[in-house]
Order: structure tokens, then sequence, then C-alpha cells
């Protein structure tokens, strides 16, 4: 197997067994479950180019964006990371088309264990890819609202009572807390909502468990990246939220080099 192409962050699939990844190489996909256990190598061919406009870029900025994209694109606008922060319901943007469909649509609020629990908001129509991201084995709604404002309100509300971020090293080494009861959680978070956002609980929400193409997991995860080595090869040993795990625990966030031009071969 060799293909080539600008990286996105892994596709993914959630069937009965396991989470299947897909690589995005440009307009390619490389579907990667098959080859876990086998050596594969992906050599960095010095080029990145902005996932918004297509443009080559020196430095690549918010995960794949060149300068002058991060500062007008829709794409990096302030509410991405701070949904509190959007305007677009006061009919405020960068680009009022693109808010239509990923502002003003329906979001989801959702407790999700990985190394411990967190609480996290989506569009409705990344259930359950951003939990597969998170590299999350259980998840589950709260809460559902018409728009990324009301949903960063709530988030930033239940913050002062979960965490809203991912030990990445604890994820990935599958370090777990397992006396979580999540279902007992979420209704802690509801019970927890004042009155104006109560109204926008889920009743009876099932709990998801996600399962991770793993055949071992690093115990001191190593951090690689294509800024500092242009050749990166090894046995693949399992994939989990955007990483693929190496062999002799070493980890590399496909997300994190978003837009770079790369070569994967199989061995």
């Amino acid at each position: 197997m060799e293909a080539q192409g600008n990286l996105l962050k892994m596709k993914s699939n959630f069937t009965d067994s396991a989470v299947e990844y897909q690589l995005r190489l440009g307009d390619e996909l490389v579907d990667l479950n098959q080859f876990i256990g086998q050596t594969i190598e992906l050599q960095y061919q010095n080029q990145i180019n902005c996932i918004a406009c297509g443009k080559r870029t020196s430095k690549s900025f918010a995960q794949g964006f060149c300068y002058n994209c991060f500062q007008t694109a829709p794409q990096a606008e302030e509410c991405v990371l701070k949904p509190e922060t959007c305007r677009a319901h006061l009919g405020e943007a960068r680009d009022m088309e693109f808010a239509q469909s990923h502002c003003l649509i329906p979001h989801y609020i959702y407790l999700a264990v990985s190394s411990g629990i967190k609480v996290g908001i989506t569009r409705n129509t990344q259930i359950p890819t951003r939990w597969i991201d998170q590299g999350a084995s259980k998840a589950v709604i709260i809460a559902e609202v018409p728009n990324r404002h009301i949903a960063g309100v709530m988030e930033v509300f239940l913050k002062d009572y979960f965490a809203d971020k991912t030990n990445w090293r604890s994820m990935l080494k599958n370090e777990e807390a397992t006396d979580i009861d999540i279902e007992a959680e979420r209704q802690k978070a509801i019970d927890l909502l004042p009155t104006e956002l109560k109204q926008y609980a889920r009743a009876d929400e099932s709990v998801w468990e996600l399962n991770y193409p793993v055949e071992a997991f690093p115990l001191k995860p190593k951090s690689l990246t294509f800024d500092k080595e242009a050749t990166i090869s090894g046995t693949l040993k399992g994939i989990k939220g955007q990483y693929l795990l190496l062999d002799n625990d070493r980890v590399l966030n496909i997300r994190k080099h978003n837009g770079y031009l790369v070569r994967i071969s199989s061995m």
C-alpha cells in the first residue's frame, strides 16, 4: 500500500466490535485498521497547505490554517473553541451561511469518560464522532439546545462541577477511572442546571460504549511530530482518538498535522 496527500483528521465509523478508522489524504481514504500489527511508514514531503484556502504555508495555525485564514475563516472563528462567545444567533459571524449550518443548528451537551469524566458540546451531526476523536470509552447526552451559544453557556455553567479537558496521556495509556457511574453523573448535571437551562435536558438517554482497535497501549506515551522527524515508521499497535499508536510507546496526533503533505506506505 502506498498513498500520498494532505492530511486531515481521521474519519471514523463505529460498529459493534470497534471503531473503524480511515486516514484522509486529500480526497483519498486509506482503511487503517487492517494495518494494525504491521509496519507502516509516513514521510513528510516538506509542504503544508491551508485546510481552508489550500495555499501553501510555511507554518500551520490552529491545526491546519494559514495565518490569513486563521484570522478570517469561519472555521477558525473564536466560538470554535469558546462556543459561549458565538453571536450567530444575533446575526453576527464571519460568514453567516457557514454559521447557519454550524452554529444555528441543534447542539448536544454531553458527559464523556476517557481518563476521568468531562463535560463537552458538539453539533448534533457529530455523534459519536466527537467522542471518538476524544478517545472516550463512554458517553451520554445531557441536553439538546437550539444553537451553539446556548450550548456554550451551559458548558461554562457545568465546568464549575465537571472537568472540560481530556488528559491525553492517560487516555492513550487507557487509564480510566472505573468507579464513575456516568448515568448518575448525568442526573447530577441535570439537577445542577438553573431553570432556564434545565428545560433543554433530554430524558432517558442511553450510554454509548466505545471500543478502539488497539493491540497494546503505550506505558509512557512519547509524542511525535513531523516538525522534528520527516520520516516516522514503526509497527502500528493501535488507533485511539486521533492518535496512531506505534511501537516503543510513540504516538502521532494526526489532527495536529492537518494540511501536512504526507506519503504513507506499509511494509
